[in-house]
């Protein structure tokens, strides 16, 4: 069964991050909406098929310019998000 969620982040580009994880919490899909699609793409491609605690490991804390936080780290924020429910 897969799990998703849409996540509306604060403080950055992108307005929504659309997430799918499996069964065992392995990233199935993100899909940016908004931000540098560049980056975002990017992020979502590195993302995928890892297990969602080391995303979120990976990504939490960085921060874009001087901003306390970027889209990789609103991610992060839902990734632990959904693992928590």
């Amino acid at each position: 069964m897969i799990k998703e969620m849409d996540f509306r982040p604060t403080g950055v580009c992108s307005q929504n991050i659309h997430i799918e994880l499996d069964d065992d919490g392995v990233v199935k899909d993100i899909r940016f909406l908004g931000g540098c699609s560049g980056n975002t793409q990017g992020v979502s491609a590195l993302a995928i098929g890892r297990p969602a605690k080391d995303v979120v490991a990976a990504l939490h804390g960085i921060r874009c310019g001087f901003k306390d936080t970027s889209c990789p780290d609103q991610l992060a924020d839902a990734l632990q998000k959904m693992l928590e429910e």
